[in-house]
């Protein structure tokens, strides 16, 4: 279960991003985004011409410098507003997070053992290699690993999911995060983090924005914005000595106002996505976090974007990770009831997700229920690694179901006789990717249980959107090959890799590399560390180790491994979105080319009467249009900055292609519209 969204009409978040969108006029603030810097400044200069005409010596008439000045100052406002409310809505997630920090007492013990005295001391004086001791019902102090014990822990502050998880020493499920809860017996937890530098403190920066730095392709977005001002700036100035000469030529006329070419300034820069820009990458993050996925930088969320290779594990990320009993296979001279019946009673003690299903399958078979184990005396036989079998012992029968040589060994050392055709259904079931499990009844071979590792129900899908966005899915297991090619073939991957070992996760990312390809992974073990730390996305799964979370650049609280295909298209969502709207941006100038430079030069060349296609009104109700338009339209392209536009599973130049006809053809036919709709408003309303 992920975080509930925050609406953005929520009045809790409209009210603080309108007063912070005042304390952003800060100069030291608005330097930050060169391209509003620029505005701002044009708003400094049109304001001092107001007061100039308001005085009595104005370039011209009060009204219309103060009314440009007004809207100059609306732009910046609203770029302001966009970056505040994308910081609103991160705080505003972050709240339940900082809700869980507190004053929590620990139990510091003097020793790194169960047992041992310990001392009562707060929490936040916990240091790196601390040990202390977490009983029920208490709050887990620190970040750190579970040195000894094993609990139940309720992660909920956390992760937003309500079930407990079993954390334990010893494997890789042994991290624990500061400020959840135990529920049950008691761990022993060595802390991994100083005060000040939790996950959680970590977590709570991030996500309010407070550490976010401009990603590389931002950093190129904006030297290109930066590059685009730059020229236009000198054009608008270049205008000034022109609309002298050509006033002296034409005998006739004024020159161009200042107020006017801060104007034409001002609409011909990319103003649109310049007070979008922060905001994309602010939103790009806080999706992130709503999908229950923390990224420790921005440029994370943007290679998640870029990636073009994906390595999954097998077990839990394409397939449900509890392999399933599927059918019963009888050998030669065995009725199939018999079978079940007897693997049934063999897994009647068996609490592992193979054995339950093996007596819900005889169930639905069969319709064999409620035992009478007391009966016939039933004796289980656990399962253990050494034996490789479990079953039970009744009556003075033996029956066993386990791995295929073991129930030989079984059978042989009984004097037994193997079926002819055992190894045939044992390879049968190989070669289908299964697990085979063979049932004896003392000196009897009865049959075999087929295991079927089941594959996630619309994984097959979603490995088809990747290809169709070109991106190759790589599935690594340490299976067999048979194994490995079944569920590859079932789930639709591109590649396998059977028998990997964690060299094998690391050697096989630095050759994509190599070609210049990116690479993301999951990951939750300490053995999965280097490969994550290799990866350019690396997602690291909450209930994993300690160096797994600290070697990935994402965080999946809800340990979900397939939450990276999620990932890959929030990325890719980031970077359609500040494409989508660069474009757009861009576009849009060219109808103000129209609206203003007809409106500034048609006094003494009236030829550019003819440029004037949309029939403005008078030159001042152009410029003012023009100008107004300029400011709304950044109000209007706010929800989809924060949202992002829709993601279609598409290869690269088809986004591309379609991105140039909707936002590019969009951009340039709205502003005609848009612009001519308020010089009509203007002019009846008797405001210019």
């Amino acid at each position: 279960m992920t975080r509930q969204a925050v609406s953005l009409l929520d009045a809790a978040l409209l009210g603080p991003a309108l007063g912070e969108s005042f304390r952003k006029l800060d100069p030291r603030v608005q330097f930050r985004n060169p391209v509003m810097f620029v505005v701002y400044v044009g708003s400094l200069v049109t304001t001092g011409l107001w007061l100039q005409a308001l005085g009595g010596q104005g370039e011209a008439p009060a009204g219309f410098i103060g009314a440009i000045t007004l809207w100059l100052w609306f732009t910046v406002l609203f770029a302001n507003f966009a970056e505040a409310l994308a910081e609103g809505r991160s705080k505003a997630q972050a709240a339940s997070l900082r809700s869980t920090k507190g004053s929590i007492l620990a139990k510091k013990l003097h020793e790194p053992k169960y047992g041992a005295p310990w001392t009562l001391v707060d929490g936040d004086t916990l240091r790196r290699s601390d040990v202390v001791v977490v009983q029920a019902h208490e709050v887990i102090p620190c970040d750190g690993e579970v040195i000894e014990g094993a609990a139940t822990v309720d992660e909920s502050a956390i992760t937003g999911e309500s079930a407990p998880v079993i954390r334990e020493s010893g494997g890789d499920f042994s991290s624990v995060t500061g400020g959840t809860t135990v529920l049950s017996d008691w761990i022993v937890v060595r802390c991994s983090a100083d005060p000040g530098d939790s996950f959680l403190d970590r977590m709570i920066a991030l996500v309010e924005g407070a550490k976010r730095r401009k990603t590389p392709n931002e950093i190129a977005l904006t030297i290109l914005l930066i590059a685009l001002t730059l020229i236009l700036l000198m054009a608008t100035v270049t205008l000034l000595p022109y609309s002298i000469y050509s006033t002296q030529a034409a005998e006739r006329g004024q020159p161009v106002s200042i107020t006017v070419l801060v104007a034409l300034l001002v609409c011909l820069i990319p103003t649109t996505i310049g007070a979008l820009l922060s905001a994309i990458g602010v939103a790009g993050m806080s999706r992130m976090l709503g999908a229950n996925v923390v990224a420790t930088s921005g440029r994370a969320v943007e290679a998640a974007g870029d990636i073009d290779v994906l390595l999954l594990d097998k077990t839990g990320t394409i397939t449900l990770g509890n392999r399933q009993a599927s059918t019963f296979m009888p050998v030669a001279g065995v009725d199939e009831r018999e079978l079940a019946d007897a693997a049934q009673f063999a897994s009647l003690a068996d609490e592992t997700p193979e054995g339950r299903s093996i007596v819900v399958l005889a169930k639905q078979r069969f319709n064999m229920r409620e035992r009478d184990v007391e009966s016939v005396h039933a004796v289980f036989v656990p399962f253990s690694a050494q034996t490789r079998m479990s079953g039970v012992d009744m009556d003075g029968r033996a029956v066993r179901k386990g791995a295929a040589d073991e129930i030989v060994r079984f059978v042989k050392d009984r004097g037994g006789i193997l079926p002819a055709d055992l190894q045939t259904l044992v390879d049968a079931v190989a070669r289908r990717g299964s697990t085979p499990l063979v049932v004896a009844e003392d000196r009897r071979v009865l049959g075999v249980v087929e295991l079927k590792d089941v594959v996630k129900d619309g994984i097959k899908e979603r490995f088809a959107q990747l290809r169709r966005m070109g991106i190759q899915t790589v599935m690594i297991t340490g299976d067999n090959r048979l194994t490995a090619a079944a569920i590859a073939a079932e789930a639709g991957v591109d590649e396998y890799r059977a028998e990997a070992t964690p060299e094998t996760k690391l050697a096989l990312i630095r050759k994509y590399q190599g070609e210049g390809r990116l690479v993301a992974m999951t990951g939750d073990g300490t053995n999965d560390a280097p490969a994550l730390a290799q990866a350019d996305v690396a997602v690291a799964m909450n209930s994993g180790t300690q160096a797994a979370r600290e070697a990935g650049n994402m965080v999946d609280l809800d340990s979900n491994p397939t939450k990276l295909i999620e990932v890959v298209e929030i990325g890719k969502q980031m970077l359609m979105t500040r494409g989508a709207l660069t474009t757009f941006s861009i576009a849009n100038d060219l109808a103000k080319y129209f609206a203003i430079i007809p409106a500034m030069f048609m006094t003494y060349y009236p030829q550019l009467q003819a440029l004037n296609v949309m029939r403005l009104g008078t030159p001042d109700s152009a410029i003012l249009s023009a100008v107004i338009f300029n400011a709304l339209i950044i109000v209007f392209l706010i929800p989809l900055a924060l949202k992002g536009v829709k993601f279609r599973p598409l290869p690269a130049a088809t986004l591309l292609r379609n991105n140039l006809l909707l936002y590019g053809l969009g951009g340039i036919a709205l502003p005609f519209a848009g612009i001519k709709v308020i010089d009509l408003a203007l002019n009846a309303l008797h405001l210019v």
